[in-house]
This record gives C-alpha cells, structure tokens and sequence, in this order.
C-alpha cells in the first residue's frame, strides 16, 4: 500500500469511527470543526463553527485527507457508506450526511453508534442493501450485528475522501480535525480532513 493511501485510511477510519482509535483515554479526544485563519510553522489557528478561536499544534506524524463531494448516483447496493443521522419517530433514521467510502476503506468503523453533530445523532457504517429511489433514497444500512433504515433526503451532502498532504492545510479552508488535549490544555491535531475547493465537512 503507497503512504498516500495508509494516510487516507488511517484519517477516514478516524473520523468514520468516531475516535475510537483512541479509546483508552476518550476524555482527551475530540473533534474540532471550523475555519482556518492561518498556519504558523506547526501551529494551526482556526475559527471553530461556534465563533471561538483556537490554535492546534500540528502533530509531526498527523495525516491528512480531501473531502470530496461526489454525486448521489456513487451510492448502490453493495456500496460501504458511513451516515450521521437522526431517528425519526418511526425509528428509520435521516441522513444529515453521507460518506462513501473507497472500495480500499471498507469495513472501516462498521457499526453503529452515537455522534456529535446534534443531539440525538448517530454515525452508522455499512454495507447498502435494498436501495429505493424516491424523493431521495432509502437505504439498508447492513452491519455486523445490526440494520438500519436511512432515508437521505434529496439535499443531504454526500461525500467521499482522497489522498492530500500538509499542503492542504490553506487559508479559508474548512476542517474537520481530530485533537489531543494535554493537562495544560493544549491542543494537538493528529488527523486533519480539509473540506475539497470550500467544501465544508458534514460530518
């Protein structure tokens, strides 16, 4: 496997398991969503998207990744996608995003679990199953151990990852970026997605 593609599957399974990676101290992980103001050596400054101003040493070993819009058309049965949704009183859930994975992540961070991106919001990574095409698609959402229903409405954003470098890292960029906390509250990013030509990342 070339080093571009083991840093594009050690960000996406970061960020398509939520952290997990790092489930021996979850208290110092967390994920940070913004704008960046500007690079400093190995400092990044960024506006998060509640308005407060932060500043991330980059890590000498941190990764990073595009994230790419791609069209709806890119998801069908067989496809290994992630999804942050909410339940809706049927118990199906909705869309607030999709993410579908390249052929080499699948499998990453398969399952089910709770998310940051509102209250009540899931992610769930699986395998797409019967797919129905109406005022947007409902899919089954395979994964071991588990189903579920997911309606994406015709608007919600769909993305994919690829490869990128430090280079990335301009500003005016949106990221999302995945930080380490140290007792004197420092921030360290080890895994940075960059949103693709102003993308901003859904997730």
């Amino acid at each position: 496997m070339s080093t571009s593609r083991r840093t594009l599957f050690a960000t996406v399974a970061l960020i398509g398991l939520g952290g997990s990676a790092f489930a021996q101290t979850p208290p110092q992980i967390s994920r940070v969503r913004g704008t960046i103001d500007g690079v400093d050596g190995s400092s990044l400054n960024v506006t998060t998207r509640t308005g407060d101003q932060v500043t991330m040493k980059l890590a000498a070993d941190a990764s990073y990744t595009l994230i790419a819009p791609i069209s709806i058309e890119a998801i069908k049965p067989g496809s290994f996608i992630g999804t942050a949704a909410v339940t809706q009183p049927d118990g199906t859930l909705k869309a607030l995003e999709i993410q579908v994975f390249p052929e080499s992540m699948r499998g990453v961070g398969e399952g089910h679990r709770p998310w940051d991106l509102g209250a009540g919001s899931t992610m769930t990574n699986g395998t797409v199953g019967d797919l129905k095409v109406s005022s947007g698609r409902l899919l089954t959402l395979t994964y071991k151990g588990g189903e579920q229903k997911v309606f994406v409405p015709e608007k919600a954003p769909i993305i994919t990852y690829e490869p990128a470098t430090r280079d990335a890292l301009a500003k005016g960029a949106h990221i999302i970026a995945f930080v380490a906390k140290a007792a004197d509250g420092s921030l360290t990013a080890t895994r940075v997605g960059v949103g693709k030509d102003g993308l901003v990342p859904p997730m």
